[in-house]
């Protein structure tokens, strides 16, 4: 690299970051906010967690209702995620360049990837809840339309990605549009795959829990439930419970990616 080179690279850094400052002063003017001010709360509001959120053996008592919602809200999110990869798998096959049907399939499965996508679980929660009302089916609902946008567009570039080679092999054999997909495209991508499932479980299981808040279920609602009751010790229980089952479920999820790739 020359220094001319050296010099408009270093010219475009600088003029990146002004940009970057200058957007968030404006931000910052538009929304009221001060930074100085922000920090200045936060030893106050550190005193008042370590005084209020703290888990008590009267909290305790409530475990078993938290534990049982907790589990529900797993569950959900496990068989949301499931199903989802099922039909995200279909989506991603006629998405892929690899081994679209027609190019009508493929542009469709992709506009299907790219409005779940786009749109917030949260707001998809919302647009559910007018219709299905609170109750479980509508975070079913909100979490599997919410993961079949991600897990089908992240299948279509694991497709992509696949070797060409073993492909054009069985096509040349005479192998029909199943045996080439079921043979050569999919065992290739796999361990990809599962490895986005096993991220979207993760992902969907801290989703859940504000999903829960708006549909009234699982453990998202027993966390709204003591909140607005001002059972301080109850939320402490219940995010501390989150948290462990998020972190166990990661290890879980790392073991199984280092075993399968």
């Amino acid at each position: 690299m020359n220094e001319k080179t050296m010099r408009k690279s270093r010219w475009q850094t600088v003029i990146f970051l002004l940009i970057i400052i200058t957007l968030t002063y404006l931000s910052s003017i538009i929304t009221s906010f001060s930074f100085a001010d922000g920090l200045a709360t936060i030893p106050e509001a550190l005193g008042w967690m370590t005084s209020n959120l703290m888990v008590t053996g009267e909290s305790l008592d409530k475990l078993p209702n938290i534990l049982e919602k907790l589990a529900e809200t797993t569950f959900m999110s496990i068989a949301a995620t499931t199903i989802a990869a099922v039909v995200s798998l279909f989506l991603g096959v006629l998405g892929s360049k690899t081994t679209k049907v027609n190019n009508f399939l493929s542009v469709f499965a992709r506009f299907i990837a790219s409005v779940s996508r786009n749109i917030p679980v949260v707001a998809w929660s919302l647009v559910l809840l007018i219709s299905f009302g609170q109750n479980s089916v509508t975070g079913f609902l909100a979490l599997f339309v919410g993961t079949v946008g991600f897990l089908t567009r992240a299948f279509i570039e694991s497709i992509d990605e696949a070797s060409q080679s073993s492909v054009e092999a069985l096509t040349a054999t005479g192998a029909t549009y199943f045996q080439i997909v079921g043979k050569a495209v999919i065992p290739q991508c796999l361990p990809q795959m599962i490895s986005w499932v096993l991220f979207m479980v993760e992902t969907n299981i801290r989703n859940a829990t504000l999903v829960g808040i708006l549909t009234g279920t699982g453990i998202g609602y027993t966390f709204d439930m003591y909140y607005k009751m001002l059972d301080y010790n109850a939320v402490a229980l219940v995010t501390l419970t989150i948290v462990i089952t998020v972190i166990m479920v990661d290890l879980i999820s790392n073991y199984v990616r280092k075993v399968i790739l």
